[in-house]
């Protein structure tokens, strides 16, 4: 019989932390797209930035439609996780720019009506970028390469 040292407990937390943020991303993820599609599609609307040459209804859709494949592939896709996670990662620095119009506009939107709650709002950008790398694993993939 194998006793087991406190490398491999430690290991095996770490793995465990990492799955359950990975479907809390998974789920924030396909809950915010869901949301882009229904309940808070106006909102949405208003930070998109008026230099982007799209239409803020389309790039909402859009962004929300990718949120939706994202959250889904991070919780049915493990075999795909650290590519997903680094997907994901990447797809929440494309969308920092609506972010900082919100912020440098002045923009009142999902109860952000004020400089400093939109500030922080900025400052949880890179939180999610974080969130997406730890709980995926996604920056083995980078090492890899």
């Amino acid at each position: 019989m194998r006793l087991w040292c406190s490398g491999d407990v430690r290991l095996s937390a770490l793995l465990w932390a990492r799955g359950i943020s990975q479907v809390g991303l998974g789920l924030f993820l396909a809950s915010a797209g869901f949301s882009h599609l229904t309940v808070s599609r106006l909102a949405f609307q208003a930070q998109v930035p008026n230099w982007l040459p799209l239409d803020p209804d389309f790039v909402v859709l859009a962004s929300g439609v990718v949120e939706i494949l994202l959250g889904i592939s991070l919780l049915a896709l493990w075999r795909f996780r650290a590519h997903v996670g680094l997907a994901a990662a990447l797809f929440f620095v494309a969308i920092f720019p609506g972010n900082i119009n919100q912020f440098v506009n002045g923009i009142d939107a999902f109860g952000l009506n004020t400089d400093m709650a939109r500030g922080v709002r900025l400052l949880f950008q890179p939180v999610l970028v974080l969130w997406a790398l730890w709980s995926t694993d996604a920056l083995s993939v980078v090492r890899r390469r």
